[in-house]
């Protein structure tokens, strides 16, 4: 019992990271709870029929799902046989709810079995609860605890309207200035326009505020038909307006998220998890919380330089306060802030000098040097000759670089870890 307990003190696999670096915080489960959902399953077997996922039929089940919640699991791993019954029967409940078939899938790929969907959608802990919309992933796995009420209300949640009507055009001079609004001002709402832009709320909502007005309340803002604007943070940032056709869901989609998600993020506790997941290494600005001056010199620099390389590195800034102990592991403190870094889960490389970055170019061969695998090697065998001097002698470096302070994992206590060990070489 004292073991079962312990099995759920973390709400899913948490990423803990060495020196108690970047440890997850996470809500400790109610047991009792947790104990009551087994107990009831046990008297009330699961009559639920969760839909086994294969390479035959994944894309067209999940492309007709408005929504699906996805079980990755795997049949010799424990903690993923203790889901199974609490994951059956959450799927009863919302299925009394949402009769209709394509409402809400509940799904279960069995990774020893299906390797290739485990790698396609980079499952790395047994068991991963994935969330889909219309085929598409999202990225933040479910992390909530694992209980038929929370899976339930979680799926409830899912399907609450994303967007909030607006009655009068007067709410929108009263919007939070904070946040990053989408509005769209549409004639009626029983339209193709306005289900495209329903699509792209339910997928972004996390990242943006989304409102809608409709008929005589939006006509002022129809002068030239339907229309989208994004309305970004601070009170006198100019608005944006959406040109492209609005029934064309990849195009108005990939306008939303430029504007919703920033191309630099704000790395921290609660979100470490989910970033490290998405597979890209991150360079990192480390600065002072009240040091807006070179954050907004950060920013600048990536987007001049580094635009190009969004997709194949994550551009974030942490708080050197709260993040001392990866500073202290490229032997740094806050009094060295500003720090540039690179963390490629292997190592963590360091930016010379962080009145470098005005230099043009500097950061972007930062970042390149990285992708060619001239940063490792250096560490680990001093400069490149072509780096080095006429008559320099070429620096042996017999010790490793630091080790990366964000992807190095400790073993779970609620899910199975698969990563393997990465040649230092």
């Amino acid at each position: 019992m004292v073991q079962f307990k312990q099995c759920y003190q973390r709400l899913a696999c948490p990423l803990v990271f060495p020196y108690v670096l970047f440890r997850v915080q996470v809500k400790q489960v109610c047991f009792a709870s947790l104990w009551m959902d087994q107990v009831s399953w046990l008297f009330n077997p699961a009559r639920s029929e969760i839909t086994s996922l294969d390479s035959g039929n994944i894309d067209d089940i999940l492309n007709n799902a408005d929504v699906a919640l996805v079980n990755f699991y795997a049949d010799w791993c424990r903690f993923s046989q203790m889901l199974h019954p609490i994951f059956e029967e959450a799927s009863n409940v919302i299925k009394e709810e949402y009769p209709d078939k394509n409402q809400v899938v509940f799904a279960r790929v069995d990774c020893d079995q299906h390797s290739d969907i485990a790698q396609r959608y980079r499952i790395s802990k047994y068991p991963t609860l994935k969330l889909f919309r219309n085929g598409m992933m999202m990225k933040r796995e479910y992390r909530g605890q694992r209980s038929v009420t929370a899976i339930a209300d979680y799926i409830r949640q899912q399907k609450s309207n994303p967007i909030r009507e607006v009655q009068d055009l007067e709410e929108i001079s009263s919007l939070d200035r904070s946040r990053r609004n989408i509005i769209g001002y549409f004639e009626q709402k029983d339209s193709d326009n306005y289900r495209t832009f329903e699509r792209v709320a339910n997928i972004l909502h996390d990242d943006c505020v989304f409102l809608s007005a409709f008929g005589a309340i939006s006509k002022a803002e129809r002068f030239s038909g339907d229309n989208v604007i994004y309305k970004p943070p601070g009170e006198n940032a100019p608005d944006m307006v959406y040109l492209g056709s609005l029934t064309n869901f990849d195009l108005i989609y990939a306008w939303t998220q430029d504007k919703c998600v920033p191309l630099v993020r704000e790395i921290t506790f609660e979100n470490g998890e989910e970033l490290t997941e998405e597979g890209l290494p991150f360079l990192i600005l480390f600065h002072m919380k009240d040091d807006l001056e070179s954050l907004e010199k950060f920013q600048q620099e990536v987007a001049r330089q580094l635009i190009g390389e969004k997709g194949t590195i994550n551009f974030l800034h942490a708080d050197c306060d709260k993040f001392r102990h990866p500073l202290l592991h490229i032997q740094k403190t806050p009094a060295d802030c500003p720090v540039i870094a690179i963390d490629s889960f292997r190592h963590m490389y360091v930016f010379p000098d962080f009145s470098d970055l005005s230099i043009p170019g500097k950061l972007k061969q930062f970042v390149l040097d990285l992708h060619s695998g001239k940063l490792h090697r250096e560490f680990h065998h001093g400069p490149d000759p072509t780096d080095v001097a006429p008559g320099q002698p070429i620096q042996d470096l017999a010790s490793s670089p630091p080790e990366s302070s964000f992807q190095k994992l400790a073993p779970s206590e609620h899910r199975y870890t698969l990563l393997r060990e990465k040649d230092e070489l």
